[in-house]
């Protein structure tokens, strides 16, 4: 399904949802909070992330106009219908139904790594663009509701020279793949991408091998890299594996899992880690302006569009390889250049949050994408 399709089906849901009183539960639209019908809430329109390939058909409620916006074609568009889905009974500062706004009025990132940002975690860059790729990193800012201090910094333990890491191995019982695993801080993750092949049952009994992928469709891609998920396939939606706690977990579903530890497609006594784990993470790599440099591989990060190296230190051993991502056309991008990982936690009913690693920056955040983007996964111990 393309973006266009997938905005246009969210409008006709929620137009739906005000047109019959509210949700399920007799909820009257005008008690409903604006963040429950879009994907993102923001203060005022200069806050609104950039209108890019990944956010075509995502929806903004901005507050100070009262307004509703739907990103189409690289533009911030008003739409008075979702408006009035969301405050039927508010009177809008700025009712005009051609406003728009585009991607490159704001601070651009990479196309690929432009994201929903919710208002109280926006991340700013400042840069030149090629291709829409940011060639250089510009001021950032975060909330502590972005990156949430919940463990010290851990010991570097990796030079060029010496390596002290406590290392361990993970053999997958089902297709008997052996991952190396690192201990950073408290916790142990996998020093690998995650490639165990998710297949999903049709609804006729068979098999359909449609929600992990390898990227640009070559198996020697997978040996590399690992797998891109879907989301759905990350959190196993379709209860294929023991321990499954993620039952119906996908696109356009609400799961409210909280605080629930989700094995998803991880192996047994291994879970798909959490926002708040991954904040844990990047906590002990040294921070999110710093972690991104020591989480890279020491090798393979290669800017195409300028030629520039972008490698990390490694100084943990997580060894992140620029996997690039899957989107929800089927379209590979950023290979060399990228690295998204798929946390448990989700940000709407069409969106999950993911860690993400730059070629040309130095640093790691977590914000949230389509949940029908396919990106790798690293488990994390239980």
């Amino acid at each position: 399904m393309s973006r266009f399709c997938l905005g246009l089906a969210l409008w006709a849901l929620l137009l739906a949802l005000a047109a019959c009183g509210g949700d399920s539960k007799g909820t009257d639209p005008k008690d409903a909070e604006p963040g429950e019908n879009v994907d993102t809430v923001v203060p005022t329109f200069d806050d609104l992330p950039s209108c890019t390939r990944d956010h075509e058909g995502a929806t903004a409620y901005v507050e100070d106009e009262d307004s509703a916006y739907v990103c189409k074609k690289g533009l911030w568009v008003v739409d008075d219908s979702l408006t009035k889905a969301i405050q039927p009974g508010s009177e809008k500062k700025s009712s005009s139904s051609v406003k728009a706004k585009s991607s490159s009025n704001k601070a651009s990132d990479s196309s690929s790594s432009a994201k929903l940002q919710s208002s109280s975690s926006a991340v700013k860059t400042s840069s030149s663009s090629k291709d829409g790729k940011s060639s250089s990193s510009g001021e950032r800012s975060s909330s502590s509701s972005s990156v949430v201090p919940t463990a010290s910094l851990a010991s570097p333990c990796k030079t060029a020279t010496e390596d002290n890491c406590e290392y361990g191995t993970l053999t997958d019982d089902r297709d008997g793949q052996t991952y190396k695993t690192v201990k950073i801080g408290e916790q142990w993750w996998m020093a690998e991408n995650l490639n165990y092949r998710y297949i999903q049952q049709t609804y006729n009994g068979g098999e359909k091998d449609s929600s992990s992928y390898c990227y640009d469709n070559d198996p020697a891609n997978c040996a590399k890299y690992g797998r891109l998920y879907l989301w759905s396939a990350a959190m196993d939606s379709s209860g294929i594996i023991p321990g499954n706690t993620a039952n119906g977990c996908g696109c356009g579903e609400i799961c409210n899992l909280g605080n629930v530890k989700v094995r998803g497609v991880c192996p047994e006594g291994w879970h798909l880690p959490s926002r708040d784990e991954w904040n844990t993470l990047l906590t002990a790599a040294g921070g999110i302006e710093t972690a991104g440099i020591m989480l890279k591989s020491t090798e393979g990060w290669n800017d195409k569009y300028d030629g520039t190296s972008g490698n990390g230190s490694d100084t943990y051993s997580f060894s992140a390889l620029p996997a690039g991502d899957r989107d929800n056309d089927g379209d590979y991008y950023d290979e060399g250049y990228i690295a998204y990982f798929w946390s448990s936690t989700e940000s709407s009913s069409y969106g999950a949050y993911r860690m993400n690693l730059y070629c040309s920056l130095g640093n790691a955040d977590l914000n949230f994408n389509l949940k029908s983007n396919g990106f790798s996964v690293r488990c994390l111990k239980d």
